[in-house]
């Protein structure tokens, strides 16, 4: 039975006995700011089983699609580890409970596939229980008449479920199936759980479970008002079952993809292999990383994820990497993605028609993701070959940390295949010393982050002022200005503090206060605040801690004191322009959606006075074209000037009326929704013109790449564009005037220059050429003896173009005796930096010297090339006279 027609017998099923279909919430789990992706059915129900919302239908049943990835590394290795997989549910909110779930699950189970169930035979079905789950033993034994040798009572470490934290729980019975002798030795699950393979979990929610740790230390505080259902049938072992395959990844919708593999590589898979994954050979293994990776970035993608260096970004980019390097380790070292790639499409199709309709953008990003990390490859196994041979040569037996570590942040290579590829060498790797710097660089990183928000204090005291004196109220909307009670005082020490006196940095936390704190991208409000006593400068505010607004000021006349009340003002020209570029950037977003797609989404932006940066997902250049078009459309809609309005609703009613929520953002119950007429709608929380046509203009100004599958927009708004165009125009005007050309000539015109100064700039370099390979016999001439080689060091003029400098060396090397050993060395300098290009002839090779070795010793190991001749650079040129020395040294110690 394919999985396309088990998922449509699933949702048949439940759908006959009085369940809603919903379908399944989108991998990233976007309502969540602990999870990155859907780990399992139930995430998007969890605020009905919490009682936080109220559930539209008593019974629900869908195919969630999930990511795991903390047993990432044991992907291949067992028949039960997958990153991606499909979770059949089934729920009751309040409904039925153990005796019907449990009729349920062993109906469609049983029940044969004329009949529109999966016909598993019922007599190899086993069922686990919690150990004191009296009712659901009774319920398999007496009501189902599964024989009690085949029903396991487990401890609440298998068979009891909570979310981990205080909330719903309850006991769980799980179903095996027995897949005979040849997979394992009998005595059921708790025996062996590749011979009996877990296919469905069934938790009973009964209990509220308080504080505690781990999956079985924590009270049970008592039963829940209401009873409720949460199933999880596995989509990939139930197609394991039913197709008789040995594990999930010969199943149909993974199967394709070893076997296009195997015949990109020539190698063969399950040679051999064994019933049981974990019995495999490595070969076997890497297999199975490159088919179940390739699925999860397919589906990932699909769902609006790209490579990047964190995050969800980062967890599709670790598996593409994983599944790439399993290809070069099965011997292809070449682009495997577009032969691989559109298997996976024409796998999962079937289930998903949108990534076969979305297949252009999906491979656009994969494959440019793939040719990255190709070349990431190759510059990190030249550095790390030098890197092992520079170790080896020492008599070390270990690569240092900081060498694994540079090679990490520096060029993108993977630890792991750095401790791989050094493994084949016979060495270890400092993964301590690779760690600690790791852990180094991410503490820098959070402590900056943080620093913007707290300037480096201590988070409970502010805690302290909001558990004191409640939450911040924002009044910015409404007005710019009004009276407020200060509420606390911090010192520049991190503490709290009275009062404070001119020239002063200080925090002030007002209860009301009209000022933005900076956050989706706003810049932050300046303003003034004045107290009985003096005036404060506020020139940054941010939110620490969550309902706590901070004003930075610098005290510049008089004082001020905690408990004292003051009037706040802000700077209304720069929040008029920060409103203006906000307002603009709906627009902007909206349009390059119009034009791109709707995956051409929000990366990040930010909103200044007069000016936004805007980043979008996209997976290459946008073109002039598109750029024009949506520029036009975006001030086409300035001119009909429309209404901007706000208000607030719910998240479920805002998500309902299309409104574009921002990837990441953490959004809760109540939102805020941001209406541009009929044009645009998003949920935002910052300030914005009340009419389209407050904006004036907007004025693009570059667009450019700032990461893989990642675009930023640059542009100009209100008065600010008007006076940029100014300027160009003025600009215009003077060149019209320096070619005494119509202003609609000028461009041709500096183009013609452009290209006149380009034909001499060659012309030139030629000259200097000719100019250079002339001193080539002089320079034979001159060279001396070290070491009984002739060598000769030269320095060529500055600037000297880096095939001209090779050609010389080539020179000199023809005009020197070839029966003796010869060696050219010849440096240069460009841009405040040295190159060196050095030549060996046949008689110097065969006294053991190597124009490779020779240029990598004298630049600590960079560089690279043949024996007869390499090349390196990239230092100063302060140091071109000592690359000279150092090869004389080297050639000398021959």
């Amino acid at each position: 039975m394919q999985t396309a027609e088990i998922q449509r017998r699933f949702l048949k099923y439940f759908e006959n006995n009085g369940h809603t279909v919903v379908p399944s919430a989108p991998l990233p789990a976007m309502d969540d700011p602990n999870l990155l992706f859907i780990p399992a059915g139930m995430v998007q129900f969890v605020p009905y089983f919490l009682g936080q919302a109220t559930p539209p239908y008593r019974r629900a049943t869908s195919i969630q699609k999930c990511i795991r990835t903390p047993d990432i590394d044991e992907v291949g290795k067992t028949s039960r580890h997958g990153t991606f997989f499909q979770m059949n549910g089934n729920f009751s909110f309040g409904d039925y409970f153990k005796e019907q779930a449990i009729k349920h699950a062993w109906a469609l189970s049983t029940n044969s596939v004329a009949d529109g169930g999966f016909g598993l035979d019922g007599e190899k079905i086993w069922a686990t229980v919690y150990h004191d789950d009296d009712e659901a033993y009774e319920i398999w034994n007496k009501v189902i008449g599964l024989p009690a040798e085949r029903i396991v009572h487990r401890g609440m470490a298998d068979n009891y479920w909570s979310m981990g934290i205080p909330g719903p729980c309850g006991p769980c019975s799980e179903l095996y199936y027995d897949r005979g002798p040849a997979y394992g030795p009998d005595g059921g699950p708790e025996v062996d759980e590749d011979r009996y393979l877990e296919y469905w979990n069934l938790v009973f929610m009964q209990y509220e479970r308080g504080e505690g740790k781990g999956k079985d230390d924590f009270d049970i505080l008592g039963e829940l008002p209401k009873k409720n259902i949460d199933t999880g049938m596995g989509m990939e072992r139930m197609a394991a079952l039913l197709q008789g395959v040995d594990n999930m990844y010969e199943i149909d919708q993974v199967r394709p993809l070893i076997d296009k593999t195997t015949e990109l590589t020539g190698k063969r898979y399950g040679v051999s292999t064994s019933q049981t994954a974990s019995q495999s050979h490595p070969d076997d293994v890497r297999f199975r990383v490159v088919a179940d990776h390739l699925r999860s970035s397919l589906m990932l993608i699909s769902d609006g994820i790209v490579p990047s260096n964190e995050g969800r970004g980062y967890v599709l980019r670790r598996l593409m990497r994983r599944a790439i390097r399993s290809v070069r380790l099965l011997g292809y070292d070449k682009a495997a993605l577009p032969d691989l790639l559109p298997v996976a499409r024409d796998c999962m199709q079937d289930a998903y028609p949108e990534v076969a309709a979305d297949f252009e953008r999906i491979s656009t990003y994969a494959y440019a993701e793939e040719d990255a990390f190709l070349r990431t490859l190759r510059t990190g196994t030249t550095i790390l070959d030098t890197a092992v041979s520079e170790t080896k040569r020492s008599g070390g037996a270990v690569l240092s940390g900081t060498k694994a570590f540079e090679l990490h942040d520096t060029y993108g290579f993977p630890i792991d295949l750095t401790l791989e590829m050094a493994e084949e060498q016979g060495l270890k790797v400092d993964e301590t010393g690779f760690r600690r710097l790791m852990t180094e660089q991410r503490q820098r990183a959070k402590a900056d982050a943080q620093s913007r928000k707290t300037g480096h204090v201590d988070l409970s005291v502010y805690h302290q002022v909001r558990d004191t004196n409640g939450l911040s109220t924002f009044t910015g909307y409404t007005e710019d200005r009004r009276e407020s009670d200060v509420l606390a005082l911090i010192g520049a020490n991190g503490q709290a503090v009275r009062d404070a006196e001119e020239g002063d940095e200080v925090e002030v936390i007002l209860k009301a206060t009209p000022f933005y704190a900076e956050g989706g991208g706003q810049q932050p409000d300046n303003g003034t605040l004045v107290v009985s006593d003096g005036e404060l400068e506020i020139y940054d505010v941010q939110t620490p801690v969550d309902g706590l607004i901070v004003h930075r000021a610098k005290v510049v006349r008089g004082g001020i004191r905690s408990g004292e009340t003051g009037f706040a003002q802000i700077d209304r020209r720069r929040r008029g322009a920060i409103s203006r570029a906000h307002t603009a950037t709906h627009l902007v977003h909206k349009a390059m959606r119009n034009f791109l797609g709707e995956t051409a989404t929000q990366a990040g932006s930010l909103n200044s006075p007069g000016r936004l940066r805007f980043d979008f997902n996209t997976p290459g250049a946008v073109s002039n074209s598109v750029l024009h078009d949506a520029e036009q459309q975006v001030n086409e809609v300035l001119n009909e000037d429309l209404e901007v309005r706000s208000f607030i609703t719910s998240l479920a009613e805002a998500k309902e009326m299309g409104a574009v929520a921002m990837f990441g953002e953490k959004y809760g119950d109540e939102v805020r929704v941001v209406d541009v007429g009929d044009f645009s709608r998003e949920l935002c929380g910052g300030t914005h013109t009340t009419h389209a046509g407050q904006i004036g203009m907007v004025k693009f100004l570059t667009e450019q790449s700032v990461g893989a599958g990642v675009r930023r927009l640059e542009a100009l708004v209100g008065i600010d564009a008007f006076q940029f165009l100014a300027r160009e125009h003025a600009l215009v005007n003077q060149l019209s005037g320096i070619y005494k050309v119509p202003s609609e000539q000028v461009g041709e015109r500096v183009e013609a220059t452009i290209a006149q100064l380009k034909e001499a700039e060659k012309e030139l370099a030629q000259l200097r050429g000719q100019i250079v390979m002339a001193k080539a016999a002089e320079h034979a001439q001159n060279a001396s003896l070290v070491g009984g080689v002739n060598l000769a060091t030269v320095r060529a003029p500055e600037g000297t173009k880096g095939g001209d400098v090779r050609k010389l060396v080539m020179q000199i090397r023809n005009h020197m005796s070839s029966t003796e050993p010869s060696v050219v060395a010849v440096v240069a300098t460009a841009g405040g930096k040295a190159s060196l290009v050095v030549g060996v002839n046949d008689a110097a090779r065969g006294r053991d010297l190597s124009a490779s070795e020779l240029v990598k010793g004298a630049l600590s190991g960079r560089g690279g090339g043949n024996d007869d001749i390499a090349q390196g650079g990239g230092v100063a040129a302060a140091e071109a006279s000592q690359l000279l020395e150092t090869v004389s040294r080297l050639v000398g110690q021959n």
